[in-house]
């Protein structure tokens, strides 16, 4: 018999979003990542949950309404990790007409299946906060609603839940080689040590690295394929509002423009086909400088390659076409062959949809052995269980509880713990009793529970995944977390 009913090799959006489907049917589960979870381009993400305007554009009018159902389902399953905003289209005189955005818009919010957000308006931005960061002689810009996610917590907590159904999750293990019978005999170095595991079923959701695993470990043809780049840039806070800007770009591309971390301004996507090892993908200077120019050809302040204080990068492979605008950016494979054990190959793929292309992925083994229903389009993530319209009032019960808490830590903490906040402050009644800080946000008490219910491991783990609190720590600051986990947190 075999150890596992399914063993999953990469642990992104896509892989922990298959472990915790699974899990959650009754199949034993075991997950590998070589690295950290959302190490890759699951943290790199464009950050948003929403029916795809390109899409709309496209008159792909199925695909748009399927991705406005999974952003309710993430607010009502997500709600700490999914907000909603308004997002903000300024009309450019050179770009699209008016007529065709205002109908567009009205198109999304006839498609969303069960109105939950405000729909779209007509904005004068001369006499609207929404102007003040805004070039003139733009007059008038478009709202509608969706939302925002942080893409690298929402990997954590995926895993996590998919770790409290019974599945095994693994980093720092990487998979060397995958022997196809009747079963799959997985060799695994599991953080320096061989070990052997046999699985009734693989899949492969290595996501940059699905070739050559394909390649190397598999030791099987892929269907044809390319890496697929995307890039941003953090700069300082542009504008006031929480509003979500988004550009239209002389390209025709849509460039996003949304608040990050309290301070900053996170502007993005630009993509293209990359070559390489994905594991040292970096954002060349040729995106950086158009990123810069889409910005500047809308907001008063103007910034250059010098305002930017971080780039975010990340590659995913896809399949399909040459042509960009053509590509298939997610797919689901199944390899199944008589007497031999079934493989899953998962490609791409947006956060919107990652929910529902893991379902999709899980049910194709209904064939192979019996498993219970559908089941995480209801059932929120850890932390989620609370209604979305009531975050805020949420986070007002968290201050009440710890009275030492900023408004500022309240918010970031409950953004990212939910109701599951209690575990990471406990009965603390003041500052102290979290234990020494690293900056001024991140406590020991945080870090500890990062560490032993959270899989971090080293201080990238902890500043960039699963707090995002790198821009705001000092070098100083830095060193002593590195020296307190490697301690064990002690």
């Amino acid at each position: 018999m075999a150890d596992y009913d399914l063993a999953i090799i990469g642990g992104g959006l896509n892989g922990v979003s298959l472990a915790r489907d699974a899990a959650g049917r009754g199949l034993r589960v075991i997950l590998f990542e070589q690295g950290d979870l959302a190490s890759a381009a699951s943290s790199a993400s464009s950050r948003l949950i929403h029916g795809d305007l390109a899409a709309l554009e496209r008159r792909n009018l199925l695909r748009v309404r399927a991705a406005l159902t999974e952003r309710d389902v993430w607010l009502r399953t997500a709600p700490h990790l999914v907000r909603p905003l308004r997002f903000a289209i300024p009309a450019h005189s050179d770009e699209r007409p008016l007529w065709l955005l205002r109908a567009g818009l009205l198109l999304y919010d006839r498609l969303v299946p069960r109105p939950k957000l405000p729909r779209s308006a007509t904005v004068d931005v001369t006499h609207h906060p929404l102007g003040n960061a805004l070039k003139r002689p733009l007059g008038t810009a478009f709202e509608y609603s969706d939302c925002v996610v942080d893409d690298s917590r929402l990997v954590i907590l995926t895993a996590r839940d998919a770790a409290e159904r019974g599945a095994d999750i693994c980093t720092g293990a990487r998979c060397v080689r995958a022997d196809r019978t009747e079963q799959w005999r997985l060799a695994v170095i599991d953080r320096g040590h061989r070990r052997i595991v046999t699985s009734r079923a693989l899949a492969n959701a290595s996501g940059g690295w699905t070739a050559q695993v394909a390649e190397t470990v598999l030791r099987m043809p892929l269907p044809v394929a390319r890496i697929h780049q995307m890039s941003q840039i953090v700069v300082r806070r542009l504008f006031e509002t929480d509003n979500v800007y988004v550009f239209q770009n002389r390209d025709q591309r849509l460039i996003f423009a949304s608040p990050y971390q309290r301070d900053f301004t996170l502007i993005g996507t630009t993509g293209h086909v990359f070559k390489g090892d994905p594991a040292v993908v970096t954002t060349a200077a040729a995106d950086v400088a158009y990123l810069c120019q889409a910005a500047n050809r809308y907001f008063r302040e103007q910034i250059g390659s010098s305002d930017v204080v971080k780039t975010v990068a990340g590659a995913n492979m896809v399949v399909g076409p040459a042509s960009e605008d053509g590509m298939e950016v997610a797919a689901v494979r199944l390899d199944r062959r008589r007497r031999q054990a079934p493989l899953i190959t998962m490609f791409g793929g947006e956060v919107t949809s990652a929910r529902a292309r893991a379902e999709h992925a899980v049910a194709t083994l209904s064939p192979f052995y019996p498993m219970t229903p559908r089941w995480t389009a209801t059932a929120p993530l850890p932390g989620g269980d609370f209604e979305w319209n009531r975050f805020e009032e949420q986070v007002e019960r968290a201050r009440w509880r710890w009275r030492f808490l900023t408004e500022g830590e309240a918010h970031r903490l409950f953004a990212a713990y939910g109701t599951r906040l209690p575990e990471v402050l406990g009965d603390a009644k003041n500052r102290a009793e979290l234990g020494p800080y690293f900056g001024p946000d991140l406590s020991a008490a945080e870090v500890r529970h990062l560490m032993t219910r959270e899989w971090a491991r080293f201080p990238d783990d902890v500043l960039w995944r699963r707090t995002k609190l790198g821009l705001s720590i000092s070098d100083e600051d830095r060193e002593a977390l590195a020296l307190f986990m490697a301690r064990g947190g002690l």
